[in-house]
């Protein structure tokens, strides 16, 4: 009797949580089946996954917040998702959790060429926002290799980086304002329309925060003019270790190029396999990709060096493309190195680790070693200019076993990182994937500082609980994620 009586009760709960909910977004901005609501049980990270009680889909700012306040006032946890792309779970629902999906917010609000700033919602695509200013002869420097598909608030949660963060920077370093809703549903607005702004920087302090501290639904990005003159640098090696130390002795040469790119063997393979673009030599051990930009005078320059440097450390052919089109073409393998590994494997579970530059060719050595130890085959490709690895492990997810191996696997390589003097993460976030290792990175006291500022606006971990912090897999929420076996 009791146990009926208190079924009977939560389904009357959520039956006035969700007629608020209809009535904060309107009915056909929740989303409550069974069989809809799977499309929203795991992010880019598919190994886990939750079914969330019900999805809303608001359209404006008011909309959040109504939907935040009911959660609030109901004490029912909350998760955001963008595109739902992203690599490390920080979009997967908890049990008994309202999923706020920001899809439909996608709205360019403002340009404002004069100043080099666009507003925009959450929902828009990450490279709408240069295709909407290109015109006029800017562009949105941040590009992941999900840039087509990835959205610009997911961006802002992860801190997202790509290929040009190396000499333009991370998601942070264009974010110039923010309208938020926090955890209790109010709306707050962080920043502003100028780069500094006086008192904390609360800005950075949200960019990155992986939806623990909020929602953004209003993001102020800077822009930047067009470069006069881009070119493209491909060389490749017939060793990793030449490609490192050219990677290095470019940037000590006092060139900081737009974005250096290193793929191995099996994954110069793979991407041929794929999108067949017969510009990287299979035989190569590594390419080096190198892109350049700025006046067309200081490019001459710059490609003579570079291609100078690459011919010192041993590089067999060097290849450079001016032109739009065979530059697209050079970049085409490497922004599809992810679809490639998918196409060669059944499964795939993409890392995300920094090392110093210095230690580049040490820990691509030991990842070749961690592979062969637990019998998986690995392909990389990495940001090089700021050892940003990607390694891609490949595997089964119908052999049963084989997750929980390759999840280890990925776990020793975040180890490594760490204790090379790098970090568990360049882009793609903690999430509920690395949360276990931030006690590698950081002390209790570190940690317990950084979950004080959750506090501040998430004082009852109702905004994305069991992510970016330590909490065992056996504990709360966690454990109600279903690893796919």
């Amino acid at each position: 009797m009791l146990l009926n009586r208190i079924f009977n009760d939560t389904d009357k709960k959520w039956r006035l949580i969700i007629k608020a909910l209809e009535t904060a977004v309107g009915k056909d901005g929740v989303v409550r089946r069974k069989e809809e609501l799977l499309t929203y049980e795991c992010d880019g990270l598919t190994a886990y996954r939750q079914r969330p009680a019900v999805v809303v889909l608001p359209r404006t700012t008011e909309e959040v917040a109504g939907a935040v306040k009911i959660c609030h006032d109901y004490q029912i946890p909350w998760v955001a998702r963008g595109a739902g792309t992203g690599l490390s779970g920080g979009a997967l629902p908890v049990e008994d959790c309202v999923l706020i999906v920001t899809a439909r917010m996608k709205q360019i609000l403002d340009i404002d060429l004069e100043n080099q700033r666009v507003t925009v919602q959450p929902g828009v695509i990450n490279n709408w926002v240069t295709q909407a200013v290109s015109g006029a002869g800017f562009y949105y420097a941040p590009d992941p290799s999900s840039q087509i598909i990835c959205s610009i608030g997911g961006n802002v949660a992860e801190n997202s980086g790509g290929v040009h963060c190396l000499k333009y920077g991370v998601t942070t370093n264009h974010v110039l304002g923010l309208k938020l809703v926090i955890p209790d549903g109010s709306i707050i607005e962080v920043g502003g329309s100028i780069p500094e702004m006086p008192g904390y920087d609360l800005t950075g302090l949200f960019v990155g925060s992986e939806g623990t501290l909020g929602i953004a639904t209003e993001i102020t990005l800077k822009i930047l003019k067009t470069p006069e003159t881009i070119c493209v640098v491909l060389a490749d090696f017939t060793n990793v270790e030449s490609a490192g130390q050219a990677v290095a002795d470019i940037i000590s040469s006092g060139v900081i190029p737009a974005g250096m790119e290193i793929m191995d063997n099996f994954c110069i393979n793979a991407v041929e396999d794929t999108v067949k673009t017969n510009c990287y030599p299979r035989d190569a051990a590594a390419i080096l990709l190198v892109e350049l930009d700025g006046l067309s005078v200081e490019v001459a320059a710059y490609k003579e060096k570079v291609a100078e440097i690459c011919r010192k450390n041993g590089s067999r052919e060097i290849t450079t493309a001016n032109d739009l089109e065979t530059r697209l073409k050079l970049w085409k393998g490497r922004k599809a190195a992810f679809a490639a590994a998918g196409n060669i494997s059944p499964d795939y579970f993409v890392q995300d680790g920094v090392v110093p530059r210095t230690q580049l060719a040490n820990v691509l050595e030991k990842i070749d070693q961690l592979g062969a130890e637990h019998g998986y085959r690995i392909a990389n490709v990495f940001h090089a200019g700021d050892g940003n690895l990607h390694p891609l492990i490949l595997y089964d997810n119908s052999i049963p076993g084989q997750w929980e191996e390759v999840e280890k696997l990925g776990g020793e390589i975040l180890k490594l990182c760490v204790e090379l003097g790098g970090s568990l993460s360049g882009e793609h976030g903690i999430g509920s994937d690395k949360n276990e290792y931030m006690s590698y990175m950081f002390n209790d006291i570190d940690i317990e500082t950084m979950q004080w500022v959750k506090q501040v606006f998430n004082p009852d971990n109702l905004a994305n609980p069991g992510k970016l912090f330590p909490t065992p897999r056996t504990c709360g929420e966690a454990a109600n994620a279903k690893k796919i076996a």
